[in-house]
């Protein structure tokens, strides 16, 4: 793939976003009922966390086109932690806890990675 697109994932902003808001998902999750622990919150837990680890395994393939489909997985964990965040906001249990941070963060991250796909699929 080169240097022009970066040495290692960790150079990459949208990975280290990506790093902060699965941090952020966990402290916010850590507000949730003890029911939610083994359904809603595992479940965003898990979508954060794969955001930046299939940017990262994506990054360590050999070509182009292989870390375009894991950022494009990557984008697709994005939307499902979207969907469960709004799903949290309904909930009466979770509906008062502070969730513009994440999202915010999230709306940020899903834009950097259309981008990134977006260069990516023009130089293939």
């Amino acid at each position: 793939m080169g240097t022009s697109i970066t040495k290692s994932y960790k150079d990459l902003i949208v990975w280290q976003k990506g790093v902060t808001l699965s941090v952020l998902v966990y402290e916010l999750t850590e507000k949730f009922p003890n029911e939610e622990r083994y359904a809603l919150t595992s479940q965003m837990r898990r979508a954060g966390v794969s955001i930046p680890s299939n940017i990262a395994e994506g990054r360590c393939r050999s070509t182009k086109k292989d870390f375009c489909n894991f950022l494009h997985i990557a984008l697709g964990s994005a939307a499902e932690l979207e969907t469960q965040i709004e799903i949290a906001k309904r909930i009466t249990k979770t509906s008062g806890l502070p969730y513009s941070e994440v999202g915010d963060l999230l709306t940020e991250v899903m834009k950097m990675l259309n981008s990134l796909i977006s260069k990516l699929e023009a130089t293939s």
